[in-house]
């Protein structure tokens, strides 16, 4: 089934089931990515399975990874959600009381969650002014009348296509504030000023960088094809996004989305808990319903809590063989296939729009074809 964009306007609600950065210290410094573990780059690959293999499991409940990552979470979203609501001062309702006096009972606490729209980029930039300015470590966050610390206050974090390249780079790049990604002082993230069709700006002649950067991207979409999996063009749009979006070499081939779960600052509930959505379409279908399956990336897992599939499978084994819901004994365990920016593609359709424009680039004559 081919993945696409559902429209996925921004607001707050709760969610229901159907190493370590010392951010504080620099708030606004841009941390490297710290966990490439794909075990071959951008090409999957078959190893052998854990001893407790992975199954698809039920959609009738939350996983219990996501459970116990909430016990976490929701401790560590009080103080912030404390003192913003202190700092709001919300008329004839002490808000910091009511906190104190429910602390113990998570239920009886506010679950927030945070969506940022799609919409390209002027979603991505929309969406990052709105995140700069509900994050307590931003310059000024924490004055009179500002909503610094809505974002630590918040349990859920979630985007579709340019918002999901915007809740995706920020993960991908150790949860950085959005003032130190734009402020990259090596100018290799969020260089919107060099066209994706251009690729990024080496130092050298534009048209022998931009040839390099296709050259590159063609030849990890290769490997992975050459390996036996299937390839799209979302391959490639997800490549190129890449470049734009996370600080590793050659757009982070190494970089998965299961990853973020294996972050201490993930596990230990510092960061809210972030999902990718998108629609999905049967093969040849070119419109879009109002009642299609919404599917949602997270950390732990792929799926969906729609009835028509009302299942899910872990994120760390997209692509491997799963018949009946479970692996069978002679079948390997596939790594390395929810590659970061394929995923962050996946959740956009703007890749219409480079096909419809990849004539009037300049590309190297390879890559238009």
């Amino acid at each position: 089934m081919i993945i696409r964009l559902l429209a996925f306007a921004a607001c707050c609600s709760a969610r229901q089931p159907g190493t370590r950065l010392n951010t504080r210290a620099t708030p606004n410094a841009l941390h490297p990515r710290a966990l490439p573990n794909a075990p071959d780059g951008y090409t999957p690959e078959s190893l052998d399975c854990p001893s407790n293999r992975p199954v698809l499991r039920s959609g009738e409940r939350l996983s219990s990874n996501e459970t116990s990552w909430l016990d976490a979470r929701r401790n560590k979203t009080r103080d912030p959600m404390r003192d913003l609501l202190r700092r709001i001062n919300i008329p004839n309702f002490d808000a910091p009381a009511y906190i104190t006096e429910n602390e113990r009972n998570q239920s009886a606490l506010p679950n927030i969650g945070i969506a940022v729209s799609g919409g390209g980029y002027r979603a991505l930039l929309n969406g990052a002014g709105a995140i700069a300015a509900f994050d307590s470590r931003e310059d000024n966050g924490t004055e009179p009348g500002h909503l610094g610390g809505l974002l630590q206050s918040a349990t859920y974090l979630s985007g579709l296509s340019g918002g999901g390249w915007l809740v995706g780079s920020i993960f991908m790049n150790n949860f950085t504030t959005v003032s130190g990604l734009m402020s990259d002082p090596s100018e290799t993230v969020w260089d919107f000023e060099q066209s994706i069709f251009e690729g990024p700006d080496m130092g050298g002649i534009q048209l022998l960088d931009t040839s390099s950067y296709f050259s590159t991207i063609a030849d990890q979409v290769s490997d992975k094809s050459d390996a036996g999996f299937n390839r799209s063009v979302t391959d490639y749009w997800g490549r190129a996004l890449s470049f734009q979006l996370i600080i590793a070499t050659d757009g982070g081939p190494s970089y998965t989305w299961s990853s973020i779960a294996l972050a201490d600052s993930f596990t230990q509930g510092d960061t809210p808990f972030p999902v990718l959505v998108a629609d999905g379409r049967a093969p040849g279908e070119s419109l879009i319903s109002g009642n299609s399956t919404v599917y949602e990336f997270n950390p732990f897992e792929l799926g969906t809590w729609d009835p028509t599939t009302y299942a899910f499978v872990p994120m760390e084994y997209l692509g491997s063989n799963f018949s009946g819901g479970t692996l069978a004994r002679s079948e390997s365990c596939v790594r390395g296939f929810d590659n970061a920016g394929f995923v962050m593609g996946t959740s956009s359709s703007l890749f219409n729009q480079f096909l419809l424009q990849a004539d009037q680039t300049g590309l190297p004559e390879f890559a238009l074809s």
